[in-house]
């Protein structure tokens, strides 16, 4: 099996951590966009281990929980016939320290209470104490806090 070499996998996902695009890191790297792609994906999985592994009982100040918006090979609004079964919007959720940043939680889903709640257990499961929660005010937010962590305190931001 051909790898690449280390000094050329470093700059490979530098450029993509720095926010180039695959095909552009595979021009300026000379390396084919699938490798860069595999590359990306094996990175990630090393990264979500380190993350399962080191962020467990945390002590948190206030939590910010929030999602960012994305698509997978076509918006949900212009999905037509024969779209692949996993196209559309792509809702990624993350819980992150106010003070230090640290991203407690994340997951990767829809817009809904069912992911809310897949959410708010996985968060929970990774945490000692902490003071409150804020959001954005996503309506499924107060259901799925208070379903999981009962009467905790938890504040909309503006």
């Amino acid at each position: 099996m051909n790898m690449l070499p280390p000094d050329r996998r470093k700059i490979t996902l530098n450029m993509l951590v720095e926010g180039q695009s695959i095909r552009a890191t595979a021009r300026i790297t000379g390396t084919s966009p699938t490798t860069v792609m595999k590359l990306a994906v094996d990175a990630g999985g090393v990264c979500a281990d380190l993350h399962d592994i080191y962020v467990w009982n945390m002590e948190a100040n206030e939590i910010q929980v929030d999602e960012i918006w994305s698509f997978c090979h076509t918006k949900e609004a212009n999905l037509f016939e024969g779209s692949p079964r996993e196209a559309g919007d792509v809702w990624t959720w993350t819980a992150i320290d106010r003070d230090t940043k640290l991203i407690y939680s994340y997951v990767v889903g829809d817009r809904t209470l069912d992911t809310a709640l897949l959410f708010m257990r996985d968060l929970m499961s990774r945490l000692k104490s902490f003071d409150r929660i804020v959001s954005d005010g996503l309506r499924a937010y107060p259901e799925a806090i208070r379903q999981v962590f009962g009467n905790v305190p938890y504040c909309v931001s503006a």
